[in-house]
């Protein structure tokens, strides 16, 4: 699964719109925007922020592997 499904498949499991995630983040709605849209990767920083926001939320294991291993 490429980093653009993996960030969709997150959202989805936390109901929450792209400026939600962006929100939660810390960060700019484009960012998820441009992330989803594969315009962009979020950097180490980013991944490792979307990583946490899983665990804070009991998400499956393999979302944050899948996230952990798009470097």
């Amino acid at each position: 699964m490429d980093i653009s499904e993996v960030i969709k498949n997150i959202r989805s499991e936390l109901n929450l719109s792209q400026e939600g995630l962006a929100r939660e983040l810390h960060m700019g709605f484009t960012a998820v925007n441009r992330w989803e849209n594969h315009k962009s990767k979020p950097n180490q920083i980013a991944r490792h922020a979307l990583a946490e926001l899983c665990r804070k939320n009991n998400l499956d294991q393999k979302l944050i592997e899948s996230l952990e291993a798009n470097n």
